[in-house]
């Protein structure tokens, strides 16, 4: 059975959560993360800015 990757439900309003840029459409290389159940979307700027941390598997908190 083929999966579907779960999908934002309202790809036109992504948010950043760290520095509230709004998206334009759905953005290749934006950041998704899922903390404590609940997706947070990371522009490019934000990603970039907090690899290590995202990899190491931190809470957006920590950053």
């Amino acid at each position: 059975m083929d999966q579907q990757p779960s999908q934002p439900a309202d790809t036109e309003n992504l948010v950043c959560s760290r520095c509230g840029t709004v998206a334009d459409g759905r953005p290749p290389t934006w950041t998704c993360s899922v903390e404590n159940g609940i997706r947070h979307y990371f522009c490019d700027t934000c990603a970039r800015d907090n690899i290590r941390a995202i990899e190491g598997r931190l809470d957006s908190a920590w950053w």
